[in-house]
Order: C-alpha cells, then sequence, then structure tokens
C-alpha cells in the first residue's frame, strides 16, 4: 500500500470520530432541551382570562329591535276641498289640542251658507202663510162655507212647507259646518312632524296636511320570531338601549299583536318606554325582555366553546388545560364575578367552583401547561 493511500484512510477515520462525536453532543442538547420544554412553554394567564363555575340568579331574555313610535299620533286631514289659504306652524312646533293652525279658502263656502240661509227663510215664509190659510180654512169649514175637502188641503200645504223649512235649515247647517271645516285645527296636543302642504295648493278632501305626534309616551314597535312569542307576556320587565344614550331606558311590554304578519309569521310587541328627555319618533332601539329569573350554575357565554361535536369548556386543573363536555340549559344574564354579563346554565360536566378559561386565551390543545400571573394567582402577597 502506498503512502498515499494510508494517509486518505487515516483522515478518514478521523473524519468518522469527529461525526460521532458531534452526534452524540446532538443527542445530548436535545435530550436537555426535552426536559426542559414544559416549563418555557407555559402560558400565563391573566385575571380577566380565567373565571369560576358558580350559582348565580339567571335572568333569560329575549332580544329584540325596532323603531320608536309615539302612543299618540294625529294627522291633520282637509276636510273640503279647497285652496290653502295659511298654515301657520312648522315642523318642531309645539301645538295645543283645538289650535288653529291655518284655514281653507272659505269664499266658496260662505256664499252656500247665505244661499241656504236665505232659502230658509224663503221655506219660514211659506209656512207661515199656509199656517194662516190654514187657520182661516178652519174657521171657514166650522161656518160652512167651504168643503172639508179644502180644509185638508189647506192642512197639507202647511205640512208640505213645514218639511221644506225643515230641509233647508238642514242644508243651512250643512254649509254652516263646510265654513268651520276650511278652519285647520290641531287634533291632539304635541309636536308637528310633517308639514306636507304649502299655502297656494289645493288640496281634495281627506289630504293630508299636518302630523302631530305626542312624545310624552313612546313605544319600542318590535317584531318577535314565533318560537318566542309563548313566552312573552303583558307587563313583563325590558331595558332598552337607544343609540346615544349612555343608560339603558326601562320599558315594559304594553301590547301584544293577537295576529302574526303575513310571510314572516312574527308578531307585533309593543313595549312602553319610561319619560325620557330628548327621545324622538323613528329612533331606532334595541331592547332585552326580560323571561324568567332562575338560580342555576352558569359560566359565562365566552368560556362556552362549540368547535367540536358537543359543547365543552376548557377548565384549570393541575396546571394544566383540560377539555370538559358539559351539557347547557337555558341563556340570559347573569352576574358573574359581580359583573352583569351574557351566561349559560350548565346542567352536567361540570362542578361548582371549577376554574374555566375564557375565550379570549384563543385555542389550547388538551394538557397545555399553564400558569396564572403573579397577579391573578389567588393569596398572591401584592407586588412591592
Amino acid at each position: 500500500m502506498s503512502r498515499r493511500a494510508r494517509l486518505w484512510i487515516v483522515a478518514l477515520l478521523v473524519l468518522l470520530a469527529a461525526g460521532l462525536l458531534l452526534a452524540r453532543g446532538l443527542s445530548a442538547r436535545k435530550g436537555k432541551e426535552a426536559a426542559t420544554a414544559p416549563a418555557a412553554q407555559a402560558i400565563e394567564l391573566a385575571a380577566a382570562d380565567v373565571v369560576k363555575a358558580q350559582r348565580s340568579e339567571l335572568v333569560r331574555v329575549l332580544e329584540v329591535s325596532g323603531g320608536l313610535k309615539a302612543v299618540r299620533s294625529a294627522v291633520l286631514k282637509a276636510k273640503v276641498a279647497a285652496e290653502v289659504q295659511a298654515l301657520t306652524v312648522r315642523e318642531g312646533e309645539r301645538v295645543r289640542s283645538g289650535q288653529l293652525v291655518g284655514h281653507l279658502d272659505a269664499t266658496e263656502f260662505n256664499w252656500r251658507l247665505r244661499q241656504a240661509q236665505d232659502q230658509a227663510a224663503a221655506a219660514q215664509a211659506q209656512l207661515d202663510i199656509a199656517r194662516r190659510t190654514l187657520a182661516n180654512n178652519q174657521a171657514l169649514v166650522a161656518q160652512g162655507f167651504i168643503s172639508r175637502h179644502a180644509l185638508d188641503t189647506a192642512a197639507s200645504t202647511a205640512a208640505g212647507a213645514a218639511a221644506s223649512l225643515q230641509a233647508a235649515q238642514a242644508a243651512t247647517e250643512l254649509a254652516r259646518k263646510a265654513v268651520r271645516d276650511s278652519e285647520l285645527r290641531a287634533p291632539i296636543a304635541g309636536l308637528v312632524a310633517q308639514r306636507l302642504v304649502q299655502p297656494g295648493e289645493r288640496v281634495a278632501v281627506d289630504a293630508r296636511l299636518l302630523e302631530i305626534v305626542d312624545l310624552s309616551r313612546l313605544e319600542l314597535e318590535a317584531a318577535v320570531a314565533p318560537q318566542d312569542v309563548l313566552a312573552l307576556r303583558v307587563g313583563q320587565a325590558a331595558q332598552v338601549r337607544i343609540d346615544g344614550l349612555a343608560e339603558p331606558v326601562a320599558a315594559r311590554v304594553a301590547r301584544i299583536n293577537p295576529a302574526a304578519q303575513t310571510g314572516t309569521r312574527s308578531v307585533m310587541a309593543y313595549l312602553e318606554l319610561d319619560p325620557v328627555t330628548g327621545l324622538r319618533q323613528g329612533l331606532f332601539a334595541r331592547a332585552a325582555i326580560e323571561l324568567q329569573r332562575d338560580s342555576a350554575l352558569v359560566v359565562p357565554l365566552s368560556a362556552l366553546r362549540s368547535d367540536q361535536a358537543r359543547p365543552y369548556v376548557l377548565a384549570l386543573e393541575d396546571g394544566k388545560a383540560m377539555p370538559r363536555a358539559v351539557s347547557t340549559g337555558a341563556r340570559g344574564e347573569a352576574q358573574i364575578d359581580g359583573v352583569r354579563e351574557g351566561a349559560v346554565e350548565i346542567t352536567a360536566g361540570l362542578s361548582e367552583g371549577a376554574t374555566v378559561l375564557r375565550a379570549t386565551v384563543g385555542a389550547l390543545g388538551a394538557g397545555t401547561r399553564l400558569v396564572l400571573a403573579p397577579a391573578a394567582a389567588p393569596g398572591s402577597a401584592p407586588p412591592r
């Protein structure tokens, strides 16, 4: 064997020995990392990430929404066909019940009234003549100067004159009513919501002129799904949230429509609100109607997970996240750790006092190690 071949063999053996030493070092390093991995990968939880299952008063609520509507509203309509001469109020102005807010052109109606009055006067004159003739004929019949037939004719003439007078008087009252109807008066007290015509326009009978609303009493008009109607009762309390108001407005179910709407099959419910300054008709509102109160074992809705076949929660047990399948009951709102929030009843699968994780921690695998932040650990001393 040549000297060069021997050198290659020696170099190859040196390389093999170095490779074996390097492989042993990497294996030992991986073993150390694997031994320390669980402690390094433990997830730290904040106080807001955990909550205990606890017994609390669960308030079952029904969420509905709709628009606000005045309990009392009215539309002023034209009772006669005429030209609008004046309309003295505009949107937002307050009016009293019976207040004169405008008038229509009454020239034609005034002339018709005068004509009816003249006709009534003429009918009164004819009746006076007929009555005098009847009285004279009665005296003549008693003296035997005229026949009974002539007396009957005079009586019929007097009766016809009386009927003509009554017809003329009725026509006079109708003409007088038309004159009164040309005056536009507010049917209720409230605020003008819409002014639908302007002076100079000619309007027909029943044409809409003004809309007036009384904002002292408002109600929420909401559609309730068919499956929720049976749990709804008149008098149930509710909390109504309106955009722009920091606090909810108390309300109660005042009325429930006895018939469902065609197509949607929903039923209209009307919630009367407590008086609040500044509310307006047509505002959008959301209401939570209190249907039932029961004591139950509850957890926040944010702790319930549904990405598997059965609902479950992640429980904190021995420092690890462990999934626990649960059976749920009613849903509503409850006081949890002093805060009112959405909650769900747990009927099986979890005991009172068990610590569960909220959805804020995200998705975690079974057995993931967890540690509480020092400030969240129960009984921990405050930082110095």
